[in-house]
């Protein structure tokens, strides 16, 4: 039988195996014994505090094999996002360029940088160790969150997103970043996304453009890759489909995974 329960500190070993096998992009869970000491001791604060309105509260969970007591998943709920550390997106629009003289009329998708998910609930670090992919369980694991949201709604927000992890090589390289580095950075996207997952966001602000992108001057490779995700996030794309979120656009500032979305009391589950 598998139980979900609380994270607990003895959990420590067993979160950092699940970290080093999440592999790059999977931010929430850096490979880091401090960063997630402390998320064990948050959500065990979290699971205790009284509230009556989401504010910093992180709810990590794992499930567990009552028959081996072995570990073998995580997933995880940010209560309200972007209020301590600012939360990033670009946003995919339109802008048009139109000249009646000329008889010139263009309409060109661009990306802007913005912080408009703030405050809104966050359902993360989804993992499913590969031994345990069969079944109902990874669908077990997503809804599981619905569920306590559901019963625990003054906890949340009444949006609540997924960050979707974008697309990268097994070596976790994502051709969104290869042209955004060769522009603007001079470090390895395994590198920002270790600095992302150890909460070190300064640098984004320091050095991502301030101005909207104009996607037809990205590189044909990063512009193929803008709000699609990662083939082992493809499952839990399709979960969170079918429970109501959608994407609107936004999408992540390092590898273009789209961020879904949908209200607290739409969701199916």
């Amino acid at each position: 039988m598998q139980v979900l329960r609380p994270i607990t500190v003895n959990d420590f070993a067993a979160l950092k195996e699940i970290a080093i096998e999440s592999g790059h992009g999977f931010t929430s869970l850096p490979v880091d014994d401090g960063q997630l000491q402390e998320k064990i001791d948050r959500a065990q604060s979290s699971f205790t505090k009284n509230v009556d309105k989401p504010l910093d509260e992180s709810y990590l969970f794992v499930l567990e094999d009552s028959e081996s007591g072995k570990v073998i998943g995580t997933t995880a709920i940010e209560a309200a996002v972007g209020l301590s550390v600012p939360l990033y997106h670009y946003h995919l629009g339109k802008t048009v360029h139109h000249s009646p003289t000329l008889n010139v009329y263009n309409t060109v998708d661009i990306l802007s940088m913005c912080n408009d998910y703030t405050g809104c609930s966050e359902i993360c670090t989804l993992f499913l160790r590969e031994d345990n992919r069969k079944g109902l369980t990874g669908r077990f694991l997503s809804r599981s969150r619905f569920l306590f949201m559901a019963q625990h709604s003054e906890r949340f927000a009444d949006t609540v997103i997924a960050e979707m992890r974008g697309v990268s090589d097994e070596a976790g390289h994502s051709p969104f970043w290869q042209w955004l580095q060769e522009h603007f950075f001079s470090i390895e996207f395994p590198q920002a996304d270790h600095l992302v997952g150890l909460g070190d966001k300064v640098f984004i602000s320091e050095l991502m453009p301030k101005y909207p992108i104009y996607v037809n001057l990205l590189s044909k490779k990063a512009q193929a890759v803008i709000g699609h995700v990662h083939d082992k996030t493809k499952p839990a794309l399709k979960l969170l489909e079918k429970e109501g979120f959608e994407h609107r656009g936004y999408v992540d500032l390092f590898d273009a995974g789209p961020t879904v979305e949908a209200k607290l009391g739409n969701i199916r589950s």
